[in-house]
């Protein structure tokens, strides 16, 4: 079993990953968006599992290949689970529930895509505000919620932070 400094360590290695990688479709790094995600939790006060899960969000997207496999198949069961843009958020939660994250900051983490479905349903003006990458990618996450699965998400505990994560998550792509 590792030790915490171990798993720290194995998480900065990955942030430190996504310097070296675009954000896909838009032009800063994986890192600048993540930075920029926390930056906005920390600046609007939240708490600071919310700030890790604004950090870490789209870890994965930059997981490395190997651990991702092994988790498609011995973690989450493969099937149809997809590891492009309809399965980063979920794969990222598996990965940080194995290193050791809370349950809230991992579940931050796995609702982002549902979020943006979520607001997109609800909200007009916040489809029109996405980027084009995140317009492409909503086709592949489901598309916006029908009305029952708004509802649905609305009764969740964590229901405000999910929502605010995401919207970080949309503003944190300037270069």
């Amino acid at each position: 079993m590792a030790s915490p400094e171990d798993k720290v360590s194995a998480v900065f290695q990955l942030l430190e990953n996504g310097s070296k990688q675009g954000y896909i479709g838009e032009d800063i790094t994986q890192l600048e968006h993540a930075l920029q995600a926390a930056l906005q939790a920390t600046q609007e006060a939240a708490d600071n599992e919310t700030v890790l899960a604004a950090l870490l969000h789209d870890v994965g997207q930059f997981c490395p290949a190997k651990e991702l496999r092994r988790m498609l198949v011995e973690d989450i069961g493969g099937g149809d689970l997809d590891v492009g843009a309809a399965g980063h958020e979920k794969l990222g939660a598996e990965y940080l529930r194995k290193v050791g994250f809370s349950d809230n900051v991992c579940d931050l983490v796995e609702s982002h895509v549902v979020a943006k479905r979520y607001l997109t349903a609800t909200d007009p003006e916040y489809y029109t505000g996405l980027s084009q990458a995140s317009k492409l990618s909503l086709k592949f996450q489901g598309g916006p919620f029908t009305s029952d699965e708004a509802e649905a998400f609305e009764c969740d505990p964590l229901f405000k932070q999910k929502v605010q994560l995401r919207k970080w998550d949309d503003a944190s792509k300037v270069v």
